[in-house]
């Protein structure tokens, strides 16, 4: 009976463990299995399922996971990260990057059993994120391509075909800004250190100078003229004896690492590595404190004064990264039998909303132009007199197609049951409907990932109860659909709101600011975000150690930045709950139906063509079902 009941899966899962822990030096290290996307902490790392099934590509997945987070916890000192580490957004994911690229080519280079295995890893992500289908530069992750070229570099290795397509959109930019930087990569692959300076040289030369920070370096510097002129001369070259003695312990332990091959000799490493950082901690000249990293940049735009105690344990996930594809399609299942009554009334309104769309795209075009689409109908006059010149003709732009809309949807507890699965059905079809009138359409959800607080309010715990510590929830925020993927690949994606316990708390304002940067960073003209919620955020956690208006004013600070800068036209819909003191522009309907003709009217009011239209939501329902803001 128990041979039955073994998992097959297990030998892999126990074997794979030991040689993460053998790679990483570290035989304490945690190595679990989860269905959770895949993770790494100080203590830890956190590995995708493995099926009973154990198939090739779960093989491979997993193992090269496994070496990409060994490789990083060997060869990675979170101090020397933290000391360069820049500022801005957009510098520090491509700093992120280009050192995830340093860890996994220097275990290319010394463990070559590596490369193929982190290959098959680069090559999943690559394609789950549709980077193969991506044709523009515009649209490829500029921080991914610069990460895939470093490692391409360092290594000699070709990339994955979707990988190397979005290192080829961008490569030649990158080499003709900052081509130059990399002539020695190989020579600073080993120190951290240096490979951080080269990043910065990197970035600033990729345009982005200006989020780096101050130079930690010349920071260095400054102290070293005070020291000389209040010591005496001596004094710098001993401190610079140490200092270069200390980046010399710091590739040491990578060298002696590198040098053994079995599981005693890594233990060993590991001893070594820590002797090396007691060796450089105890050289540093009395007196002189470590260099802090630069001040973190503040967790939001619409208030600096917004606190977070942590962000470690948020998270940004696909779908399909919470659920099997057999769940998935279950769930769609379950979600699509459970609406079957509702469908047809809500394809009529979207429908309707099409035709209103299309009859705003009708084709206008311009004739008798030199140049452009030779015009066939005219070209009887051209048979009928040979000397009369061809006739061409060209079709005018509309400002309507070049559009893109995002639908935030509350996924609090508080809509469990059928209002999450009417938000889900109506999302699906309005997002059908504006894809087939050539409007993009972005679907993001956004909840916590436990209650009361999870592993944010046990670090909170852990550090003493500091008084207002800010959120204290870990976020969880979801994308059901991007705007760049077909409808038809990310169906199953709306059918996760089934899943059962993924419903919890709700933090309107970051989820809000989120779903603004992202849509603000589209390359479409025209943006459209509509939010689709509940009622004012709730997390208990939070407002337990914080002032109880704390959410609620953030989100009206966030309101308050977006509709300033004009960029993103938003709207919003409150089911059962008044948004409408939120919101300049928001309906608030009683009754979970209305839900579709609500959606649709807003939108197709948006999309008018006369402004005073536009100004004019009509609203479906009579007898004051719906209100809204004057």
């Amino acid at each position: 009976m128990s041979k039955r009941n073994d998992n097959p899966a297990d030998p892999f899962k126990k074997a794979l463990a030991e040689a993460t822990r053998t790679m990483a030096a570290d035989r304490d290290l945690a190595v679990t299995y989860s269905v959770d996307p895949p993770g790494q902490t100080k203590e830890g790392v956190r590995l995708p399922q493995i099926s009973r099934r154990v198939t090739k590509d779960e093989v491979l997945l997993a193992r090269g996971t496994a070496d990409a987070f060994a490789l990083r916890h060997r060869y990675h000192n979170t101090g020397t990260h933290a000391r360069y580490l820049p500022q801005g957004d957009m510098a520090r994911d491509l700093y992120d990057a280009m050192e995830t690229a340093r860890t996994e080519a220097i275990g290319a280079r010394e463990m070559p059993g590596t490369a193929k295995n982190i290959d098959a890893k680069i090559g999943h992500e690559a394609e789950r994120k549709g980077y193969g289908q991506i044709r523009d530069a515009a649209d490829a992750p500029l921080a991914q391509a610069a990460g895939y070229l470093v490692r391409h570099l360092a290594t000699g290795r070709p990339l994955p075909p979707a990988a190397a397509n979005v290192m080829g959109l961008w490569r030649d930019f990158i080499e003709n800004q900052a081509g130059g930087q990399f002539s020695n990569l190989q020579d600073v692959l080993a120190d951290q250190a240096a490979f951080a300076r080269l990043a910065r040289r990197v970035i600033s030369d990729l345009g982005y100078g200006d989020q780096l920070g101050d130079d930690p370096d010349l920071e260095n510097e400054d102290e070293e003229d005070s020291a000389e002129t209040e010591d005496d001369q001596d004094a710098p070259e001993s401190e610079g004896d140490d200092q270069e003695q200390g980046e010399e312990n710091e590739a040491s332990p990578e060298q002696s690492q590198e040098q053994q091959q079995d599981a005693a000799e890594a233990q060993v490493s590991t001893e070594h590595d820590a002797d090396g950082e007691m060796t450089e901690e105890a050289e540093m000249p009395d007196g002189e404190p470590p260099t802090d990293p630069p001040p973190p940049a503040p967790h939001s735009e619409a208030d600096p004064g917004y606190k977070v105690f942590t962000t470690a344990y948020d998270e940004e996930i696909k779908a399909e990264e919470l659920a099997d594809p057999a769940e998935l399609e279950r769930l769609r299942a379950y979600l699509d039998q459970q609406l079957e009554p509702l469908k047809g009334a809500v394809s009529r309104l979207a429908n309707k909303l099409q035709r209103r769309l299309q009859a705003q795209q009708n084709r206008s075009w311009l004739f008798d132009l030199e140049e452009g689409t030779l015009d066939a109908g005219r070209l009887a006059r051209v048979v009928a007199n040979p000397t009369t010149p061809l006739s061409f003709k060209q079709e005018k732009d509309t400002e309507f197609r070049d559009t893109v809309v995002t639908l935030l949807l509350d996924n609090s507890g508080s809509m469990r049951g059928r209002p999450i699965s009417i938000a889900a059905i109506c999302a699906d079809i309005l997002a059908r409907t504006l894809e087939r009138t050539q409007v993009k359409v972005e679907i993001l959800g956004f909840t916590t990932r436990a209650w009361k607080g999870g592993q944010s309010r046990e670090a909170w715990l852990a550090a003493g109860r500091p008084p207002q510590p800010g959120r204290l929830n870990d976020l969880r925020h979801i994308i059901y659909k991007s705007a760049d993927s077909p409808w038809r690949r990310t169906r199953e994606n709306l059918g996760l709101m089934m899943k059962e316990g993924l419903l919890k708390e709700n933090i309107d304002g970051e989820a809000l600011e989120w779903a603004h940067r992202r849509l603000a960073g589209r390359p479409e003209v025209r943006k459209i975000l509509m939010v689709i919620s509940d009622g004012a955020p709730v997390d208990d956690s939070t407002l337990s150690v914080n002032p109880a208006n704390y959410l609620e004013k953030h989100l009206r600070d966030v309101i308050a930045m977006v509709e300033r800068k004009k960029a993103v036209e938003l709207l919003a819909i409150g089911i059962g709950h008044d948004v409408t003191r939120y919101y300049n522009r928001a309906v608030t309907i009683t009754d979970v139906e209305q839900l579709a003709g609500a959606m649709t009217e807003q939108l197709a009011a948006l999309f008018d063509a006369d402004p005073r239209a536009r100004a004019r939501a009509k609203l479906p329902g009579a007898g004051g079902r719906f209100a809204r803001r004057a």
